[in-house]
Order: structure tokens, then sequence, then C-alpha cells
């Protein structure tokens, strides 16, 4: 009898995520559909040019700069820094707790799947108080994951394509937005021949 092959540990965290990240993200089916609602007139990009904070703050601004950082394999950046603001509105205690150890599976503990980079004194102190989060918890690492992304891919987002394709008013080009793994999906091994056995 033939044993079907699972790897369990590819939704370990699931379950616990999947409605939180939901919200913040929508779900899957619209993910590549999101490059096509990027509708804004030249006028409106050339304002996001000025500052990262008017970028942030505007929906389309934020959603081009995120099809960027899909380009360079480094969405985890946002994808934190959504979650953070999305994070501190919270206000039932018990919301606060799930979200945090939601955040913490997510993108801060060693190994999570789109860890952050982060400083060892940011990640402890945050690993120290995830049991008691309060809606200040990832306040340091959210600063730090912003300055990042300011000073460097903010700068390099200006000078892309994605982004002078916009401010020129031309449409939009199809980019290869392959998501990032630290693990591997059973299609990508279909080929090789080995005993299921070894991954049990």
């Amino acid at each position: 009898m033939e044993t079907p092959l699972v790897f369990s540990q590819l939704n370990m965290c699931e379950s616990k995520e999947k409605t939180f990240f939901k919200l913040i993200h929508g779900s899957s089916k619209e993910e590549g559909s999101k490059e096509d609602k990027i509708r804004v007139s030249p006028k409106e990009a050339v304002i996001w040019g000025e500052s990262f904070d008017k970028l942030l703050s505007h929906k389309d601004g934020l959603e081009a700069f995120t099809r960027f950082l899909k380009t360079e394999f480094s969405e985890e950046n946002i994808e934190f820094w959504i979650a953070c603001e999305d994070f501190k509105k919270s206000k039932d205690p018990k919301q606060i707790l799930l979200k945090a150890k939601a955040i913490y599976e997510k993108f801060i503990q060693n190994d999570a799947p789109q860890e952050v980079n982060l400083d060892f004194h940011t990640k402890e102190v945050i690993t120290k108080s995830i049991t008691q989060p309060t809606l200040h918890s990832f306040d340091a690492a959210q600063s730090r994951v912003y300055q990042l992304m300011e000073q460097d891919s903010y700068t390099r987002f200006l000078k892309s394509d994605i982004y002078l394709d916009l401010i020129e008013g031309r449409p939009p080009r199809p980019t290869n937005l392959r998501r990032r793994s630290r693990s591997f999906t059973y299609n990508e091994f279909q080929d090789v021949k080995s005993d299921v056995a070894i991954w049990l």
C-alpha cells in the first residue's frame, strides 16, 4: 500500500495565523491580480517620491512598494510592518495575545517562515515579553524594519521600472513574482526518487 506524501510541517502555524493574516493581506486568490489594481495618476505617484511616509500612507503606494519588494524577495519587511500597524489597533487582551504570538512566530523567532532582520537585543526583548505582550511590544522592531526599508529598499524602488512606469503613465509590465520559501513543496521535487520513510 502506498503511503501518501504529507509534509505537515508546512502548515504548522496556518490555523492560528490564517484569520489574522487574511484580514491584512486578503485571500491568496487575489494576490495574482493585485498588480492590475494599481491605478493611479502619474501626479499621485510622483508624491510617493517625496517621502517614504507618503508612499506608505497611500493604499496604491503601499501595494506598488509591496510588489517591488516581492521582486527582491524581501516582502517580509513590509508584511511585518503592516502586521505591526494592525496589531497596534487591537483592543481586546485576548486578541493582543493571539496577534502578538502570530507575529512572533511568523516574523521574529529564529527560523521563522518570514524572519525579518533584527539585532539580537531587539529579538531578545520581544522573546521575553511575548507571554504578556503590550501594544508596544513590537515598536522597536517595527522602527528598525522601517528604517531598513526607508534607507535601502525605498531608494531602489524610486529607480525601479515599477515606479518609473507609474510616474510616466505606462501600463505595468508583467513581473515574475515568485514566493520565496525556506521550505520546499512536493511539486518542486516530484521527479526526485526518494524513500518516503526518511521524511516521517
